[in-house]
């Protein structure tokens, strides 16, 4: 209801403004303070005061008096404070708040019949996902989240470097070594852990084995860089051998966040296609085009980069950003956006990719990247760093349910909830609990800014962490099977044991300031997806969960569901509002890819 309130102030603000001769083009609404009942704002007569020859009071109080708000429907009432306008809701607002809100989809906005593709993770295929990388899948899957709640048709991609030296030195170790070559066992039961070996044996084989046999198994890591490069078959076979293995462990890793993707898409089809050898020579024929140091480069120094691109070695082999830009304009030709998910150490490259893009004549408006800075662990985690292998994020996520899984027992004895929880359950809660605290730890941070990451707050059930936004879906969960509802079902769902009819509810019976408070945070829900959808910013839902949860316990502490002095109508329209609450959290969790416990 907020984006349609906001709507309604911003039309009947610009007819006053129309009416009394004044610019519309800046209407400056705003969300106001807490401590004042409106919901939305105006200090539109700031601007206006000179124009009006008269103080900022005097203009608001024209204005105001130009606005009807007989005529409006989730518009109660306009006063000024000062020199500011004030929108009060509705009873309309509210009651259709706390209908729609029921709604299991609630939040999601309409489909905008436009075609989004999120790219995000992209590891090389070479071993385990490290911890390091683990903020690029997080925020990449709650980006694709975001948008695909905002009502865009959202593909998820993992483009797949399975071209480079590194996957062909990956390739020769695979075929050269075996189990007698290796002085350790796999750190862990899943393929890429086992794999990972051959990669490290051989590349500390090229650095210090005998000199005649490097220089062979160089020749031979060359050979197969040029098959992929010529489009030979038995070339990519071989690699293909070991990168869908590797990616295949790398993927049962990140299940575990979860990060899914729709399509898993290989740098070496656009060299099979002969999109990757039309693009070199477009890109020979541009005026920024060079050939120095044994290599075809663009100049892009004109262009604001001062470093060169370069594209083609003397070899004939094209390189990760040349494949990359072929890669691009197949997502513009299928796509009308492009979002791309990359490491603060990728940036320099992202402008390379651009400029290239215009130079070529893309649409880059087409194109947004996310850039992110990287997560740090302090010292004394409780978890190995192995030699060459750093902490990997399979590390990071068994840590974090064991100890979320000592937090879940610590407190058994302090439930207020009399059901019993079984061992499942607390393994259940202790997965959801800890992965879901490594997510939203990371997820509730601005992307650009460099986090450490700190048990003792990930997972302080008192304090503004997943827990604690957790825990409000949990006790919504609780009310609503106390009082007869099935909460995995919207109340109006058929099959409900219990009845509520929803066209009868009141919503002017959610009087107290608690309850309305909650309730106008929740109508605003919607608006929040759309404006983080824009900013590609899914911190701004963690944001509003912390905001959603203290408005929540803040009505759970002031206003009794179940009490027994509770007035039958009251007691069904606050329960109307804990389920609305529910999905509210439910679906804000959702979007950060943070799991929403029916019991805790």
């Amino acid at each position: 209801m907020f984006l349609a309130l906001r709507e309604e102030v911003e039309g009947a603000l610009e007819a006053a403004l129309a009416e009394l001769e004044f610019p519309t083009d800046d209407l400056g609404i705003e969300e106001p303070p807490e401590d004042v009942e409106s919901v939305l704002a105006s200090s539109v007569a700031f601007r206006l005061a000179g124009e009006a020859g008269a103080a900022p009071p005097q203009v608001a109080a024209q204005l105001a008096a130009e606005i009807d708000t007989d005529e409006l429907t989730y518009v109660a009432a306009v006063q000024t404070q000062g020199p500011y306008l004030n929108f009060l809701p509705s009873d309309a607002y509210l009651a259709e708040t706390l209908e729609t809100a029921t709604e299991a989809e609630y939040g999601h906005l309409a489909d905008r019949e436009e075609s989004v593709v999120v790219e995000h993770t992209s590891a090389n295929p070479t071993g385990p996902v490290h911890v390091g990388r683990a903020r690029n899948p997080i925020i990449g899957d709650a980006v694709a989240n975001l948008l695909d709640a905002a009502g865009y048709d959202v593909d998820r991609h993992y483009y797949v470097n399975d071209a480079g030296r590194q996957i062909a030195t990956f390739t020769w170790a695979y075929e050269t070594f075996d189990e007698d070559d290796f002085d350790t066992e796999p750190e862990r039961d899943r393929i890429e852990y086992d794999l990972v070996r051959y990669y490290r044996v051989g590349n500390a084989f090229l650095e210090d084995g005998p000199e005649d046999e490097v220089e062979a198994a160089e020749a031979e890591i060359e050979a197969i860089m040029q098959g992929l490069e010529e489009g030979d078959e038995e070339a990519y076979d071989r690699v293909s051998e070991v990168v869908d293995q590797v990616l295949g462990g790398m993927t049962d890793c990140l299940e575990r966040l979860p990060a899914e993707f729709d399509e898993f898409v290989k740098e070496t089809r656009f060299m099979r296609n002969g999109d990757t050898d039309e693009l070199v020579d477009r890109l020979q024929e541009l005026d920024e085009a060079v050939y120095e140091d044994d290599a075809w480069q663009l100049e892009l120094d004109e262009h604001g980069i001062d470093k060169n691109l370069v594209f083609l070695r003397s070899d004939g082999t094209t390189l990760y950003t040349t494949r990359d830009l072929a890669h691009h304009e197949w997502k513009f030709d299928n796509y009308d956006r492009a979002v791309t998910v990359l490491g603060e150490d990728h940036k320099l490259q992202a402008d390379q990719l651009r400029q290239t893009l215009e130079l070529l004549g893309n649409d880059t408006d087409q194109l947004e990247n996310v850039i992110f800075s990287w997560v740090n662990l302090p010292g004394g985690l409780g978890m190995s760093t192995r030699e060459g292998t750093g902490v990997d994020l399979d590390d990071l996520l068994d840590e974090a349910i064991d100890r979320a899984r000592q937090e879940v027992e610590d407190r058994l004895d302090d439930r207020i909830r009399d059901d019993e929880l079984t061992a499942d359950d607390v393994e259940r809660i202790a997965h959801q609990v800890g992965i879901g605290a490594v997510r939203y730890d990371i997820v509730s941070k601005q992307a650009t800014k460099a986090i450490t990451f700190e048990w003792d707050q990930a997972l302080d059930f008192e304090a503004q962490s997943a827990p604690y936004v957790q825990y409000v879906h949990a006790r919504c969960c609780g009310i609503l099977a106390e009082a007869g509802f099935d909460p995995a079902e919207p109340l109006a769902a058929s099959g409900q044991p219990a009845e509520l009819d929803l066209d009868a509810l009141d919503a002017d019976l959610l009087d107290t300031p608690a309850e309305r408070a909650l309730l106008e945070t929740i109508a605003r829900f919607p608006a929040v997806i759309d404006e983080a959808a824009a900013d590609l910013e899914p911190h701004q839902i963690a944001t509003y969960t912390r905001e959603f949860a203290d408005r929540f316990n803040a009505f759970y502490r002031e206003c009794p569901v179940l009490a027994d002095d509770v007035d039958p109508a009251v007691r069904e329209t606050r329960l109307a509002l804990v389920a609305a609450s529910k999905h509210t959290m439910a679906n804000a969790l959702s979007i950060l890819g943070v799991a929403a416990p029916r019991s805790m």
